[in-house]
């Protein structure tokens, strides 16, 4: 259709004016005086650029990447695990899955970042790059794009920390680790790291938070978490949180976001945290913790207005677990501990994180609350067992569920909301054996189990105390209430015998 002579005259003048505009806007803004205030503050951030640029450049050398190529037997129905997905998707984004021939080998690879810490080439990463990596083939990636051979020194699944080797004929550049207690909400950070496979990234913000928890699953006992708005990707994992002298303040661990994207929402581990666990690990392969021997909650405002406690933070013991450190102190449930060594506590975590980080037969001084009361107590830390063996008996749940093919895991704020039983109680099921009795009656990881033998589960600790009680008293199956969220089943298990 042919335009009317209006029309064209119109089109025409308003491009001869945007022309003229743009033109004119040019020139102005070229004739225009910049003051010396203004002058001084965009002289400012080209300093800050620079600054920015100078640090990226000078970090990125000691930045490397991390490949972990696993060959698994899969078995049984050749089903991938649900909840181990997601656990790993929420760290490394989306992987190949779908049904496998029956004992069929599965090569699968896992990414991440790390960074050095020596010039004889110890490397930092998180645990869940490098987890179970015993017969896999680990590949570290430099910054000039050499490819050499790690060898994994160390893991620690509690606070999401291991030490990486390789041996180079070279000195290689590292990052020192700064002291994390002085980071303040506010700091300008840095990130560093290869998401997507894109190696080198960096990414700049500031710290939005500190002493962040509740993150990651209950594997990871110890969440003191750094927040941070500087963008961390699938793939940043292990890859180091700089503050503006070039010094690593934490290791990028976590991130929040749909689908496993940013969104201004990123965690790291405290470079004081990880210091303490590296070094454990590098000396000795293993990390050895203070242990008090309580179970404690945050003070809440219900907690403060019972225990007749407002205004105070701490943590509240729930139980004093028999023959511990905490009960030969003479600590009881009910008691508020507020204080460790004259440093007032901010809740649980802290305080837990505080006595993990001490050697055992420290001495630590305690100041109490009880019935209103201030008392003191002194306390000779123990060592604190392996999360397999916190709570284990001789023949606890973590051989009985062994046996039946399956570990539990606690029903975290995080997993509740994720699997939709926000109003409901019980244990998730972390995973299940191939061709176990426990994959064979159709249970799988995700399910939530609400009861054993017809008996309400709220602990972990309870559910293990259940099937303990179910094998001393002789029975042979037990009964489970379990659901997918959806709906709910009753699930008769056998308890196969130690032999089998």
């Amino acid at each position: 259709m042919k335009k009317t002579m209006d029309q064209q005259f119109s089109t025409s003048w308003h491009k001869r004016t945007g022309v003229l505009i743009c033109t004119w806007l040019v020139l102005f803004c070229v004739a225009m005086p910049v003051s010396a205030e203004e002058e001084a503050s965009i002289q400012a951030l080209k300093q800050m650029g620079k600054a920015f640029a100078s640090l990226a450049e000078k970090a990125s050398l000691a930045v490397v990447g991390v490949e972990v190529i696993k060959v698994e037997e899969v078995s049984g129905r050749g089903q991938g695990n649900p909840l181990e997905d997601q656990f790993y998707e929420y760290f490394f984004g989306p992987r190949s899955r779908g049904r496998t021939p029956q004992r069929q080998p599965r090569e699968s690879s896992a990414q991440g970042s790390g960074f050095i810490i020596s010039e004889d080439g110890y490397i930092l990463t998180n645990n869940h790059v490098v987890s179970n990596a015993k017969n896999a083939k680990v590949t570290i990636k430099l910054s000039d794009g050499e490819e050499v051979q790690g060898k994994v020194v160390g893991t620690d699944p509690e606070s999401e920390v291991a030490v990486v080797k390789i041996d180079v004929d070279k000195k290689l550049s590292y990052l020192t680790l700064a002291n994390s207690d002085q980071l303040e909400v506010g700091e300008w950070v840095v990130a560093i790291g290869n998401p997507f496979g894109l190696s080198h990234t960096v990414t700049a913000g500031i710290v939005s938070a500190k002493g962040r928890s509740s993150i990651l699953g209950a594997d990871t006992q110890f969440q003191d978490f750094i927040q941070t708005d500087a963008a961390i990707n699938p793939g940043n994992s292990g890859g180091p949180l700089l503050n503006l002298d070039c010094a690593v303040v934490g290791i990028n661990t976590a991130i929040l976001g749909p689908n496993g994207g940013n969104i201004g929402i990123g965690f790291a581990i405290p470079s004081n945290m990880a210091k303490n666990v590296a070094d454990q690990l590098m000396d000795s392969g293993k990390v050895v913790r203070g242990y008090l021997g309580v179970s404690i909650k945050d003070v809440t405002p219900d907690y403060a207005e019972s225990l007749d406690i407002v205004g105070q933070k701490g943590a509240v013991v729930s139980e004093v677990v028999k023959g511990t450190p905490a009960e030969k102190a003479g600590l009881e449930h009910y008691d508020v501990i507020v204080e460790m060594n004259d440093q007032p506590l901010d809740g649980a975590n802290d305080l837990m994180s505080k006595v993990a980080a001490l050697k055992p037969d420290t001495k630590v001084r305690l100041k109490v609350i009880r019935d209103g009361r201030t008392k003191t107590f002194t306390v000779t830390l123990g060592e604190r067992p392996g999360s397999s063996e916190l709570y284990a008996s001789q023949d606890s749940s973590s051989s009985v569920s062994e046996r039946i093919g399956f570990e539990v895991t606690a029903l975290t704020d995080d997993l509740a909301e994720r699997f939709e039983y926000q109003d409901l109680k019980g244990v998730v099921i972390k995973t299940v054996e191939n061709g176990s009795e426990a994959d064979r009656k159709g249970l799988s990881a995700g399910m939530l189990i609400m009861e054993v033998n017809r008996e309400a589960v709220d602990s972990v600790r309870q559910f293990d105390k259940l099937l303990e009680e179910a094998v001393k008293d002789g029975k042979k199956t037990v009964l489970l209430l379990v659901t997918d969220g959806s709906r709910k089943d009753i699930i008769p298990v056998k308890i196969p015998g130690k032999e089998e």
